[in-house]
């Protein structure tokens, strides 16, 4: 390392998020022209990450034309800067395909290790920059801006640091904007981060660097960390962590962890990170575990009682990463952990009391159901107070009478379905894409007629027991857009799936409206 240390007094961040790129080479994931500019437009617009790298040039026609429809939305907004492309030293061939689509900015992939250009490219060093230098020649003839990729930067730092310093000391005078250092194979821990990237913030003050990480390890946060502790300001994400093998650093880690932990400044809008990771869930096929932080469907959620108790005695139990931030709300879980203070809170929300040694026996219920592994929703709750306290809690005001759905090959799949409403009764028919679509729809057919609203779904979920035995009961659970979540539980996956909605149309039947259970004298 030469050079003194340098006190690095900037603190904001740069965020370059390659979801469109590298995240896109998650194995099974590949986005449409529509959906990689959705999620380009809401990385800019609502997210407001610095830049994004959309595509790699050359892979595919299908890769143009979204990149292109990208690049025409870009240049009506004013964002081609903002939007760059993996491009390679083939000349002027990458380059062309670049123009062609409207790009702007080239991230030119480099060799960052003597072993990747000797082996790999079987070229010297002075061969490689040679040939480097006519791409960036080529580029700026072209109006395109280059950043540099040093592909396998990290193993470089490690095996052959003369070579990287070599690379750096030949490209930093040319027309470049940024040198980006990955961590292409995730080899890194934090230690050898800060110690590399500080090595290039000293070695080459006047030089912009950008630090990509990969999470082999599971260590990719832990080390954008300590790039940005060592000098680097600027880093790369991939919305849900999506990338090769084990992933990139997710995006909405990054961000808590620069603005809590490191006291710093993006100017990324982090009330819209769940919505950016919740698009790009659903375009990725992907899902998000759900302990996954920040953007988990659980890491909200407090499961021990005492837990809740201690946040009902002035917030005990809160960090910095309140849900609020995210556009999210806390929420504390029903099952065998639960104790009196979470069930309390959750009948509060739904605006039922209960007398003492009535919670008691519902939350005698909850921990009975948990320790079978029953999941118990909030939406739950009316119907085991009913049933633990012999009280219509939830009046079924709908029910069905009966129902018959069918499925021929080649054939659409048809429902016929008698529904009870407050005791009057109607039948509808109708054909769908599948059994339970055909009886959705019926049902909104007698809606229609009601007057009534008739909720979208928002998501389906199945599971069964382990071992995957066919006369196993299914669990559906089926979360609708006005927030409710319901589930059935059936052998017939169809059956599980009815229960569920009937369900769901009954807690909107009684509009959650349970003043008379809330009068005590009436009550007890």
């Amino acid at each position: 390392m030469t050079g003194k240390t340098i006190e690095i007094q900037d603190t904001h961040l740069i965020i370059m998020d390659t979801t469109l790129r590298d995240g896109e080479q998650t194995s099974g994931v590949s986005f449409s022209d529509g959906e990689k500019l959705n999620v380009a437009k809401v990385l800019l617009e609502n997210v407001k990450v610095d830049r994004i790298e959309i595509a790699s040039a050359r892979v595919s026609e299908g890769e143009f034309k979204g990149t292109k429809q990208v690049m025409q939305w870009a240049a009506q907004k004013g964002y081609l800067e903002k939007i760059e492309i993996l491009g390679f030293i083939d000349d002027k061939i990458s380059l062309q395909w670049i123009a062609d689509a409207g790009g702007k900015v080239l991230n030119l992939l480099c060799k960052g290790s003597y072993r990747h250009v000797s082996e790999q490219l079987r070229k010297t060093p002075e061969q490689h920059i040679s040939d480097i230098k006519k791409v960036i020649t080529n580029a700026s003839e072209m109006g395109i801006r280059v950043n540099i990729y040093l592909e396998d930067w990290s193993n470089g730092m490690r095996n052959s640091k003369d070579y990287v310093h070599y690379m750096i000391s030949n490209l930093k005078n040319e027309k470049i904007d940024r040198i980006m250092l990955p961590d292409t194979l995730g080899i890194l821990d934090p230690d050898e981060t800060y110690i590399f990237c500080r090595e290039m913030i000293e070695t080459y003050p006047d030089v912009k660097f950008d630090f990509h990480a990969h999470n082999d390890y599971d260590l990719a946060v832990a080390n954008v960390f300590h790039a940005i502790k060592a000098g680097i300001r600027c880093v790369h994400t991939t919305v849900n962590g999506l990338g090769e093998r084990a992933g990139n650093a997710p995006l909405s880690s990054v961000i808590a962890t620069i603005k809590d932990l490191l006291k710093m400044q993006t100017n990324v809008n982090e009330s819209q990170l769940n919505k950016i990771s919740k698009l790009v869930e659903s375009f990725s096929g992907i899902r998000i575990p759900a302990n996954k932080p920040l953007i988990g469907e659980s890491v909200f959620t407090q499961c021990s009682g005492i837990h809740a108790d201690g946040d009902n005695k002035n917030n005990l139990y809160f960090n910095d990463l309140l849900p609020e931030r995210f556009g999210r709300t806390r929420q504390y879980a029903l099952g065998k952990t639960s104790g009196k203070a979470n069930i309390k809170k959750n009948l509060g929300d739904l605006g039922i009391v209960l007398d003492t040694e009535s919670l008691k026996k519902v939350t005698e219920r909850v921990i009975e159901l948990g320790d079978k592994k029953e999941t118990v929703t909030s939406e739950d709750l009316p119907y085991i107070v009913s049933d633990v306290l012999n009280n219509d809690i939830v009046e079924p005001k709908i029910k069905i009478i009966n129902y018959s759905v069918t499925h021929t090959m080649g054939l659409r799949s048809v429902a016929n379905v008698s529904l009870e409403v407050n005791g009057e009764r109607y039948e509808e028919f109708c054909d769908g894409d599948g059994q339970y679509d055909a009886f959705v729809k019926s049902l909104r057919k007698i809606y229609k007629r009601l007057g009534k609203t008739f909720p979208r779904l928002a998501d389906y979920v199945i599971t069964i027991p382990p071992g995957g035995k066919t006369d196993a009961l299914v669990e559906t659970v089926i979360t609708w857009q006005n927030g409710l979540k319901t589930k059935g539980l059936d052998p017939d996956q169809n059956a599980a799936a009815i229960k569920a909605t009937i369900r769901m149309l009954n807690i909107i039947e009684n509009e959650f409206n349970l003043t008379k259970v809330k009068q005590e004298s009436d009550l007890y």
